[in-house]
């Protein structure tokens, strides 16, 4: 379905205009702080290829703390429409708040339409709008879930996140390639076993 304007009549709810309460980054004061951090484990932060190194850290960190505001498009459900939407593959880019190491992979969400219908895109951003901060994947994944089925009113939702991480990878255990799964069920999808299996099967198919 394409996005367009709803007249106010025809809204059982409003949009809901999201705005991240995030503070401006401070680059410099980060640039400052990464380059007393990278020379105090030992990184030559003055050859030319390094030079700039403190600021590019800055820039990148700030970026991946920073999610983008949106508005939370939905639609009246006029069809009555009551079978399962399933979004899958969603790309997920956070960084692990035990160690500031990313880890990234997919987001999988389905959800039972109730009332109103949520523009497809908008998955994307509730993924990102919690993936911009320092998390752990089994919040991330609740949060997800929680924050659907209040603002959307669903009758279920679903959500699975897949994640390789990086701090398991680079560093401690060095394991290579191990993915971690993390589920969050709301609604039909946590009551009702045939709804969570359809849900299941349907990220295998």
């Amino acid at each position: 379905m394409s996005e367009q304007t709803v007249p106010e009549a025809a809204r059982e709810r409003p949009l809901h205009s999201i705005r991240t309460a995030q503070p401006e980054p401070q680059l410099e004061v980060a640039a400052r702080a990464a380059r007393q951090f990278l020379e105090a484990l030992g990184v030559d932060c003055d050859t030319p290829s390094t030079e700039r190194s403190p600021m590019r850290m800055a820039r990148a960190y700030a970026e991946m703390l920073s999610a983008r505001p949106f508005e939370l498009t939905t639609f009246p459900n006029d069809e009555g429409y009551d079978e399962m939407v399933v979004v899958r593959g969603i790309p997920v880019a956070s960084l692990c708040e035990h160690h500031l190491l990313p880890f990234t992979g997919v987001a999988h969400i389905a959800y039972l339409p109730g009332d109103r219908i949520l523009g497809l895109s908008k998955f994307a951003r509730v993924v990102e709008m919690f993936a911009r901060r320092p998390q752990v994947q089994e919040r991330l994944t609740k949060q997800v879930a929680d924050w659907l089925d209040e603002h959307l009113a669903p009758r279920g939702v679903g959500v699975v996140v897949e994640a390789e991480h990086s701090c398991l990878s680079l560093r401690g255990a060095r394991v290579g390639g191990a993915v971690t799964r993390t589920s969050a069920l709301a609604g039909l999808f946590r009551e009702n076993d045939a709804t969570r299996a359809e849900f299941l099967d349907a990220l295998r198919a």
